[in-house]
């Protein structure tokens, strides 16, 4: 089925696909959103700590599989793997994130400037600074909304406007986490929120609510594209949103111009949309599967591949820390937590490449605080309920947001011969964390461990980075961008190298992911983005 002309398709409705529809509709531009997934509400899901998930509905893996490629004795295996923490609905990771919301510091885009070249890795400077950031870093904190207090962080990068809203009141245990950070010189801050702290664009303020963190918000406090910028760009009248839509391909023109997507419907009925504009901001592994699966005469091997760097350097965080309980109660659990960080070992450490955080864990129910219990504490029993009983109002987790280098063997493949239920080659997964990622791990752990005896934990255990794919938290960089189509795939703007109307608007562009949260970096980068696309449709 043909629909009527669009002046842009957007695909995918996450955060950087949300911030880019509704820009391109209230500019005028007549523009058709595609999510997968539909609108979610509280009261739809399970609150239930057995069955919950990142994703706020649960993809099923007989229609959209994916393998991933292991090293054994015996050689290189495929085994099923999840998809990471992304989402399938509208809104996407911003329904059921935890909403932090981060500006990257100055060395962050920067990386090969500060650091050098780093041997087997794929670091390098982005094409764009902070200062080229910082204006849309000020539109996405007022249009999202954002709760923050950068007074008390010497290291943040300068900004020319404060936050919307006033940080939120840190608790018992934040207090703690403070007090211990400056005894030992550190500089201590509110961790800057997307949620209202007070009532703002209409909607009410936080009722911290301890299951924030992978949960849609009951009061609609926590602030996402689903409730912010989407539903002003479908007011605008020039934004057509499709659910439960699954786009299988970008098609191309003989003009060497894209021309459109195909795609299916909830009912199984294929569709074409044609547009002037192509975005693609469907996550830093669905984004690569779309572009390497088209293929033409001047792409034989994916649009935007030519020289291979479609689906390389997958990246996302390491995250480490220490763990640690205490003499007495230190939860008053008003939620969702992780109020407070520290950045003083973010950059410039010696031996260390590369930034991370620190701040207190999420606030979480038994079952995950079973899982996080001593490793010399038993998993089950009477002496492991006694631990629950005893420990669960008197347990914290430093959790460290370590920067993963960036390598070309991490990557995002399609499958030579398994198809997913739409006939789309499936996505494959391979590669590593880079050995310096574990370093980075080992010094952060190291961080959290002090500043765990220096807040009087009377047990503290190490929580060390994990090896593995890299794939699962804060996905990035398969597409990244770059002035040199030799070593990236888009420009400064989004743009894929070689083909003038096809952007990509989502985390794939990210050279480096930073040791923060990316969600406010995603967003920014969308409205820059879409600037740049209105300005040159116009």
């Amino acid at each position: 089925m043909k629909h009527k002309h669009a002046d842009a398709i957007v695909v995918g409705a996450g955060a950087g696909g949300g911030v880019v529809a509704k820009e391109l509709a209230v500019n005028g531009l007549q523009t058709v959103l595609f999510e997968r997934g539909g609108w979610v509400k509280y009261d739809g899901k399970i609150h239930d700590e057995l069955l919950k998930s990142r994703g706020v509905l649960p993809i099923d893996r007989k229609k959209n599989p994916r393998v991933l490629i292991k090293e054994t004795e015996d050689g290189e295996v495929e085994v099923p793997t999840g998809i990471g923490h992304t989402g399938y609905n509208v809104g996407s990771g911003t329904v059921n994130y935890g909403a932090m919301a981060w500006r990257f510091m100055r060395e962050d885009f920067k990386m090969k400037s500060t650091y050098g070249e780093v041997k087997t890795t794929t670091l390098a400077d982005w094409p764009i600074s902070y200062d080229d950031l910082e204006p849309y870093y000020e539109k996405a904190e007022w249009e999202i909304g954002v709760a923050g207090d950068a007074s008390n962080n010497p290291f943040a990068a300068p900004r020319k406007k404060e936050y919307p809203m006033p940080a939120f009141k840190t608790s018992e245990l934040g207090e703690l986490f403070s007090d211990a950070c400056k005894r030992l010189g550190l500089h201590p801050f509110p961790v800057p929120m997307a949620r209202n702290s007070v009532p703002y664009n209409n909607r009410s303020s936080c009722i911290q609510n301890r299951i924030c963190l992978t949960s849609v918000c009951p009061v609609d406090a926590k602030n996402g594209t689903h409730n912010t910028v989407i539903p002003v760009g479908i007011e605008s009248g020039n934004l057509d949103l499709r659910i439960h839509t699954q786009v299988t391909k970008v098609v191309m023109g003989d003009n060497g111009k894209a021309i459109g997507i195909k795609y299916y419907d909830k009912n199984d009925l294929e569709h074409f949309q044609s547009a002037d504009i192509v975005v693609i901001a469907a996550s830093a592994t669905e984004t690569p599967r779309l572009l390497l699966t088209t293929t033409t005469a001047k792409f034989p091997n994916g649009l935007g591949n030519n020289y291979g760097w479609v689906g390389r350097n997958l990246q996302s965080h390491a995250y480490c820390g220490a763990a640690g309980t205490f003499p007495k109660d230190i939860h008053s659990w008003n939620g969702p937590g992780a109020t407070m960080a520290i950045a003083d070992y973010n950059h410039h450490n010696e031996g260390i490449v590369g930034g991370a955080s620190i701040h207190y864990d999420f606030h979480f129910g038994p079952l995950r605080f079973a899982k996080r219990r001593p490793p010399w504490e038993p998993t089950w029993g009477l002496t492991h309920k006694e631990f629950q009983r005893e420990n669960f109002y008197r347990y914290t987790n430093l959790r460290c947001c370590v920067q993963e280098m960036p390598n070309f063997n991490s990557r995002v493949f399609i499958h030579k011969t398994k198809k997913d239920y739409w006939g789309m080659p499936i996505v494959g997964l391979a590669g590593e964390r880079h050995p310096l990622d574990f370093k980075h791990c080992d010094f952060m752990s190291d961080r959290s461990e002090e500043i765990l005896k220096e807040a009087g934990a009377n047990r503290i255990w190490r929580v060390p980075g994990k090896k593995g794919n890299p794939a699962m938290v804060h996905q990035a960089g398969t597409c990244r961008m770059g002035d040199d189509p030799t070593t990236s795939v888009t420009n400064r703007y989004g743009q894929v190298h070689g083909i003038d109307n096809l952007y990509v608007g989502d985390a794939s562009t990210h050279v480096t992911n930073s040791g923060f949260n990316p969600s406010l970096t995603i967003m920014a980068l969308g409205f820059r983005m879409a600037e740049h696309i209105v300005e040159k449709f116009k």
